[in-house]
């Protein structure tokens, strides 16, 4: 029996919550929701899928994104919810004996994005903010720390998953991150009416950073578009859209609309991938329908 779960903070969640509840016998697999849509990944008899598109060769599937929602018959559970992991909490409730109460309450909060600003410009005052920014879903390199995580959730509190080692490294690390993104988003946004658009394709590898911070700095756009290069040879383009929390009057719902260019997600954040030979005709789309603002009928 095999976890598939996606690498983000709501994903090592889930993935500690199914530890708990089922017999695991296989290492934890990591994949992106698009490697699921466009089957590159072997799904098979016996793993357990969550917060990720479904996949009809799994056992059991979870997840709580509005774009995902079939209409198939499967095991497991499907909710609109702040967060994949309090589907599963829910579905296990019974079988878990460890009290995750706090753990979902926080995994609810950062997946959701619930944030208020202080918590935005100082992720460092707030442990389980800045524990969530150092999960990046951008390298395979960096499955064995996703890995320890889960194992320190399952053994210790926050404080002591805080004090690991590794875990502070990772939190200092992503502190001076910030700080650089900062400047990175200062110089490659502009705002186009009341979007904000975030073009990072001049670099090789985009840089990382506190994903809410665009908010924060551009307060008068009420949803924010992050473009970069998705691979080494620039031969794809990840696209990111995401409500300002802040200024909530974007009325696109977001997942259904990437769900139109290869990706999805929830009503208010999702993002899509496609061939750098379609940027031309996609992001002009998504833009202006951004631009437009009407909720789709």
């Amino acid at each position: 029996m095999r976890i598939v779960t996606r690498p983000d903070f709501d994903g090592i969640v889930c993935a500690v919550l199914i530890s708990e509840a089922e017999k695991i016998t296989e290492t934890i697999k990591w994949v992106e929701p698009h490697e699921i849509q466009n089957r590159l990944i072997e799904i098979k008899e016996g793993d357990i899928m969550a917060n990720l598109p479904f996949d009809n060769r799994c056992s059991i599937w979870f997840d709580h994104h509005e774009s995902n929602r079939i209409d198939s018959t499967y095991t497991g559970s499907f909710k609109i919810a702040p967060s994949a992991a309090g589907v599963v909490f829910s579905y296990y409730k019974g079988k878990i004996k460890r009290d995750y109460t706090q753990l979902i309450k926080e995994t609810d909060k950062i997946d959701s994005a619930c944030l208020s600003m202080d918590e935005v410009l100082h992720p460092e005052a707030y442990p389980y903010i800045i524990l969530s920014m150092t999960v990046s879903n951008r390298s395979v390199t960096k499955e064995p720390y996703w890995n320890r995580l889960v194992d320190l959730l399952m053994k210790h509190n926050i404080t002591g998953v805080i004090s690991d080692m590794e875990v502070k490294e990772k939190c200092r690390a992503v502190i001076e991150e910030n700080k650089v993104y900062k400047t990175v988003l200062s110089e490659h946004t502009v705002v186009r009416k009341h979007v904000s658009v975030t073009d990072l394709r001049s670099y090789n590898k985009a840089p990382e950073g506190n994903r809410f911070l665009v908010y924060s700095l551009f307060p008068e756009a009420i949803v924010s578009v992050r473009i970069r290069h998705d691979d080494p040879g620039r031969q794809r383009i990840a696209v990111s859209v995401g409500h300002n929390i802040f200024n909530p009057k974007c009325r696109v719902n977001v997942g259904k609309m990437l769900s139109k260019f290869g990706g999805g997600g929830h009503k208010g954040a999702g993002a899509c991938r496609f061939l750098a030979s379609k940027a031309g005709e996609y992001i002009p789309q998504i833009i202006s329908i951004l631009i437009e603002n009407r909720p789709e009928e």
